[in-house]
């Protein structure tokens, strides 16, 4: 981070960031309390870290037009747009103009839980699973008033376009291109073995309810829990009005990205 901040003041620009960061790592730059304040001061946020760090970010500066550019020093980072070790030369062409914006939709979860309102949104998915007993749960889903099917197994995942290569994939679901306008639900290890991943207009309402009064039913965003669900409550998911807008290089390819990361290399004969 301090290299980046060297860079970025050798190119004649201003440094900011926000208050934990500034803790941590003793930055000298200016400081704004939070991430949502930083991303009103500065024309770019740079986020180090892996996809959980650009997931967090993501949520706290979601509705801003300030783009986020990913530097990766986690693992498989789809988010992350820069390797690390290639920063100085990925800013010097950010510098020159060499990049391009990609606008990602973000949904939103809420639930009505002791009388009071849950609303959160996730950029990833919203995932509704069993708690740490080995037990199926059953769930209820209709889309836009039209009931779909009763789930029984370990739960269900609404992903978003961009969370399609993440808890979603590893669940056997499609890769969908991140800026297409689709929800995927994919069934978490479904009892029904014809029970298969299905792709949802992304203006659609999703309905679950939670049936099983055992074993504990939560709801989840972007992996943190954000409650445990009784028998009887309902989440609503839909496109959530705020989006966040990510950098990437120029030259940059998703199919590239998924040829990289993922290891695909086709068939040799």
């Amino acid at each position: 981070m301090k290299q980046a901040a060297r860079l970025v003041r050798a190119a004649g620009r201003t440094v900011f960031c926000d208050a934990v960061t500034a803790r941590l790592t003793r930055l000298n730059a200016t400081v704004c309390e939070d991430g949502a304040t930083l991303a009103r001061q500065v024309d770019l946020v740079l986020v180090f870290g892996g996809d959980g760090t650009m997931l967090r970010i993501a949520r706290e500066i979601a509705g801003s037009p300030t783009p986020m550019l990913g530097v990766n020093i986690g693992g498989l980072g789809f988010l992350t747009a820069v390797p690390s070790d290639q920063l100085s030369a990925a800013l010097k062409r950010v510098w020159r103009g060499e990049f391009k914006f990609e606008k990602r939709a973000l949904i939103e979860a809420t639930a009505q839980r002791d009388g009071r309102q849950i609303r959160r949104a996730a950029l990833n998915d919203i995932v509704i699973s069993r708690g740490v007993v080995s037990r199926l749960i059953e769930l209820d889903v209709d889309v836009d008033g039209d009931p779909l099917t009763r789930y029984r197994g370990d739960g269900l995942i609404v992903s978003s376009p961009t969370g399609s290569t993440a808890y979603s994939l590893a669940a056997g679901s499609a890769v969908v291109f991140p800026t297409a306008d689709v929800f995927a639900l994919t069934p978490i290890c479904p009892h029904t073995l014809s029970n298969r991943s299905l792709i949802l207009p992304l203006n659609a309402t999703i309905r679950v309810q939670a049936i099983s009064p055992k074993p504990t039913t939560i709801l989840s965003a972007d992996g943190e829990v954000v409650s445990e669900l009784e028998a009887g409550e309902v989440v609503t998911i839909r496109r959530s009005r705020r989006t966040v807008r990510l950098m990437h290089l120029s030259d940059s390819s998703f199919f590239e990205a998924l040829r990289r990361k993922l290891h695909w290399r086709g068939a040799y004969l």
